[in-house]
């Protein structure tokens, strides 16, 4: 494929005339195939110019061309599970020309945005959600008395999650007009995938096939000897050729599976599925990153991609620079591995992401990835340190909230000494909203029970970690994404005094005390330079260094506390809460996250427009003390 610019005039014959799914209605048929490779080539060369998810995308080109040619969009409604995979649907619905701006600062979404387009639906980030919104939408058109169809998009990843089954089993339940379609892009089932199965579902899907079984059904309802006898032998013919026998089970018509990437047999099953009545499951079979070679061989290395060329068969290698926390999480389980045999490793499906690769393939014995599944992975860590052993449950701040009853009923309320590893923590940048780790200091802090630690580096991470290893009850380390400073990492682990901070810069001067919380005391330092103030790094949010906070109380005119969270019922907060109780005078100015939700871009451009960079930070204590 060309690396060209992707606004090339000219290189998209048919895609270049298609600003809606309206005009993608007025191809024909045969052209369709043609428009797939136009999407799939206009997404490869946009993508590899300005970064985003790709492989995702690549992968359900033929889908998307199909569900917009069958269903009437926007009137007809598509729900698409987290949006890795919706940059074709974007493509199609009027975003082509902004697609470069994906992720970036003010650009496109990284993923389906309600505000964004009429044609997103839901807004998503997180797996697992699209059925159950389906289902309500389903149930809200049946109650209008519209002719409004409903289709969920979800892939063999998010279908793990128990969520989607509990929608599943609720639809196959009440039994709306809904249709599901499982993009399975994992499952080891090709062989399934060939004309005699194509031939199937055409015939499973079509009308005459529907109306004989419905009319059969109908017939044989007095006879319920028989009509079981009936209904077990359609289950045996369907399960010889399709493993859909669970989805039945669950009350939906299964049909598949098919070749997601033959656009036309989609289009002729999705038609003749449209108006089938009562809950549909189509099963799809595709290939992660379909038709560039380097991203079907390797899908998780283009999953999200930096800028590359597309004539290369690599992408570009990293420039070294410090270790990422991640990394060091991951260097710091192998190390306490090797000297505790009951330490155990657990992760919801984020192996990559966590920097457990290395992990999971030096101590495959002890490393559990239970899939896109929060809740069972708390409860599991519950299970393992009942049991005598040392759980570790590594997981990203925004996917630890899905696990929140878990965390509290099944850890805390019992003080099992599970260990938190929580990375994404703060500001994550380009992928928005939905994964900003802007909260769990506030809905972790009023937990009793559980220690919660916040490294200002690399180190400090890492003796956190052995120290919450070490502790007898829940504890919790989060830390954020991206690359630490650089900093000397000690040979031997320390473990810290819980709830004892250190200052690490002093001010004679009386006037201003920062209390800083995590990886903001790298913006913090330079900021008291120029304010001569004194800096506390506090290491913990529970318990507090209350005799810290007294003693800079009592010597300095204002405390100001910064962190990486909101500061609504965050670490700030919890010094406010001591300082009130105590009766203090001492003035307290609060700097965090704003009570709104934290759009994308880059890390630094974030941090920078929310005042908490060095200069804000500066800034905004200057300002306080003027009104002092």
């Amino acid at each position: 494929m060309s690396s060209t610019s992707h606004a090339a005039h000219g290189s998209y014959p048919l895609l270049d005339n298609i600003d809606s799914p309206a005009d993608l209605r007025t191809l024909t048929e045969r052209q369709l195939p043609q428009l797939c490779a136009e999407v799939r080539e206009f997404l490869l060369n946009s993508v590899s110019q300005s970064s985003g998810h790709l492989a995702s995308g690549l992968g359900t080109v033929e889908l998307t061309v199909a569900l917009h040619y069958v269903y009437a969009t926007p009137y007809d409604q598509l729900v698409w599970d987290v949006g890795h995979q919706a940059y074709p649907h974007k493509i199609l619905t009027g975003r082509k020309e902004q697609l470069h701006t994906i992720r970036q600062k003010d650009g496109l979404h990284p993923f389906p945005w309600r505000p964004e387009s009429e044609y997103d639906t839901l807004s998503v980030g997180h797996s697992s959600t699209s059925i159950s919104a389906a289902l309500g939408m389903a149930i809200a058109a049946e109650r209008e008395r519209t002719e409004q169809k409903i289709a969920a998009i979800i892939g063999d990843g998010a279908m793990t999650a128990g969520m989607a089954f509990e929608a599943l089993n609720h639809a196959g339940d009440i039994k709306p007009n809904m249709l599901v379609i499982l993009n399975d892009n994992d499952m080891s089932i090709s062989e399934n995938v060939g004309a005699l199965n194509n031939h199937l579902a055409r015939v499973l899907s079509g009308s005459f096939y529907n109306s004989v079984r419905e009319g059969s059904k109908k017939l044989l309802q007095g006879m319920p000897g028989i009509q079981h006898l009936a209904s077990r032998a359609e289950e045996h013919m369907k399960g010889m050729v399709a493993p859909g026998t669970i989805f039945e089970e669950l009350g939906f018509n299964y049909i598949g599976p098919i070749d997601g990437h033959d656009v036309n047999l989609l289009v002729s099953t999705l038609r003749n599925m449209r108006n089938l009545k009562g809950p549909q499951f189509l099963h799809i079979v595709t290939r992660k990153g379909k038709g560039y070679e380097p991203a079907e061989k390797d899908p998780i290395g283009y999953h999200g991609v930096p800028k590359f060329d597309p004539a290369t068969t690599s992408l570009p290698s990293k420039k070294p620079t410090h270790p990422s926390y991640s990394k060091v999480f991951g260097d710091w389980l192998c190390e306490m591995a090797a000297s505790d045999p009951k330490l155990m490793a657990v992760t919801p499906a984020m192996r990559e992401g966590s920097g457990m690769v290395r992990f999971s393939q030096e101590f495959p014995q002890q490393y559990f990835d239970v899939a896109i599944a929060e809740q069972h992975a708390v409860t599991f860590g519950a299970g393992l340190a009942i049991g005598g052993y040392h759980p570790v449950v590594a997981i990203y701040s925004t996917f630890l909230q899905r696990g929140y009853d878990q965390l509290i009923h099944d850890v805390a309320l019992q003080n099992l000494p599970v260990l938190f590893a929580i990375d994404r923590a703060g500001v994550v940048g380009a992928d928005g909203p939905t994964h900003q780790g802007a909260f769990d200091l506030s809905y972790l802090r009023c937990i009793p029970n559980l220690v919660i630690m916040a490294p200002s580096d690399e180190n400090e991470c890492r003796n956190m970690l052995y120290t919450g290893h070490l502790l007898q009850q829940p504890a919790a380390v989060r830390y954020p994404r991206g690359n630490g400073i650089g900093c000397a990492i000690d040979t031997e682990m320390q473990q810290l005094e819980v709830g004892k901070g250190r200052v690490v810069r002093k001010s004679e001067a009386g006037k201003i005390a920062i209390l800083s919380f995590g990886t903001a005391l790298h913006d913090v330092l330079p900021c008291a330079e120029q304010l001569d103030a004194t800096v506390a790094d506090m290491r913990f949010v529970k318990p507090l260094d209350e005799a810290l906070i007294n003693e800079l109380a009592a010597s300095h005119e204002l405390l100001v506390t910064v962190e990486d969270n909101v500061v609504a019922g965050g670490a700030g907060s919890a010094v406010g809460e001591y300082l009130h109780a105590q009766g203090s005078n001492t003035q307290l100015l609060q700097l965090g996250l704003p009570d709104s939700f934290i759009k994308h871009g880059g890390q630094d451009e974030i941090r920078a427009e929310l005042e908490l960079d060095a200069e804000g930070l500066e800034k905004r204590i200057r300002e306080r003390m003027a009104r002092m």
